[in-house]
């Protein structure tokens, strides 16, 4: 059986190519894609030659955020089966080693997407090949595109159980792109009552209010004044945020996040930051603020996908745009400028 995908062939060189599908072990699940899609790990991969920080070796798998149905199962697969509509959760670890053993797969370093290490293929394409134990079966309520939201849903399901939200807690999140706007509405549903969100673009505030926030609040683009936006954020909730979600990815955001945030309260560093950043970690160190750092999740997409077939979160709203398989360059190209106001570009899976 062949396989159709989009491979990163070198800096910001997409292509289509064709490969013979290997043999599906004992525990994997081969699946059809049906929709994908992207996210700014894509982005630096494609514009930047890099994941996170490191750089990439070619050629090179793109997309991680997906839904698809089940094509075939491996003979020792017992809770999936043809026909089945499912999503997969990225990266496999070794399964083997303390971290695993510990409940912290996600920095197992002998996982696939972790540091320098890239999924390939990518699950931009006709198939895709995954462990059964981190591939997800979809209720009937849950759409194609929502489940392709799962991957990042997840990201802020594991951020917000990693800040420990909850009832009643405030919230200030830096950064209103795909990320920051899920962590919105994550923290919303598991409790937090007071969230502001904050961007250097007026227009994707207006999202951040219809998701939820309770109030927005555009700042300064370069940080400089960060003291006096820390000010307008506990003037605008009344008090100032218990926790913290840093989405901007930013020396900016977390210089924010730092002025902002109440004593001994939470910084949760969800966006990827520059290897080397300058902050003011005096005051952080004064106040007693607990920063914790967050890399993709574990165990979270059964509660993401709990989350949105029980519709305690709407993350259609962020989906603003639609391409088809064939339109992938015009898609990433699209996000990755921002133009028409684009949050989250969705793509098809090839038909054939």
């Amino acid at each position: 059986m062949e396989n159709t995908f989009v491979e990163l062939t070198g800096f910001n060189k997409l292509t289509v190519v064709k490969q013979l599908l290997p043999e599906l072990k004992s525990n994997e699940v081969l699946t059809r894609m049906s929709k994908v899609g992207l996210c700014g790990t894509d982005l630096g991969m494609v514009y930047k030659g890099k994941l996170i920080d490191s750089p990439l070796t070619y050629p090179s798998g793109v997309g991680h955020e997906a839904s698809g149905v089940v094509a075939k199962v491996g003979k020792d697969v017992t809770h999936l089966k043809p026909g089945d509509r499912v999503v997969m959760e990225p990266g496999n670890p070794c399964l083997a080693c303390d971290m695993c053993y510990n409940s912290k797969y996600n920095v197992c370093d002998k996982a696939t997407f972790h540091k320098d290490v890239v999924i390939y293929p990518g699950m931009l394409g006709k198939y895709y090949i995954n462990k059964a134990n981190f591939t997800y079966k979809l209720p009937d309520n849950v759409t194609d595109e929502e489940g392709a939201m799962m991957e990042p849903l997840a990201v802020a399901v594991h951020a917000c159980r990693r800040a420990e939200i909850k009832f009643g807690c405030s919230v200030l999140i830096t950064g209103a792109g795909p990320i920051g706007l899920l962590c919105l509405v994550a923290a919303k549903a598991m409790g937090a009552t007071k969230i502001i969100v904050t961007d250097i673009k007026a227009n994707r505030l207006v999202l951040a209010k219809k998701l939820g926030a309770s109030n927005t609040l555009v700042v300064d683009s370069q940080g400089s004044q960060a003291k006096e936006d820390a000010k307008k954020v506990r003037e605008e909730l009344g008090l100032a945020p218990d926790i913290t979600f840093e989405c901007s990815g930013t020396t900016s955001g977390m210089t924010l996040a730092l002025y902002a945030t109440i004593p001994r309260g939470v910084v949760m560093v969800v966006g990827l930051l520059p290897a080397e950043i300058t902050l003011p970690l005096g005051g952080a160190l004064i106040n007693e603020l607990d920063i914790r750092g967050v890399y993709r999740f574990v165990d979270s997409f059964p509660l993401a996908i709990e989350m949105v077939a029980k519709g305690l979160v709407d993350i259609n709203p962020l989906i603003t745009h639609r391409f088809k398989f064939e339109e992938f360059q015009k898609a990433f190209d699209m996000f990755h400028t921002g133009q028409d106001g684009a949050i989250k570009c969705m793509i098809s899976a090839p038909t054939s």
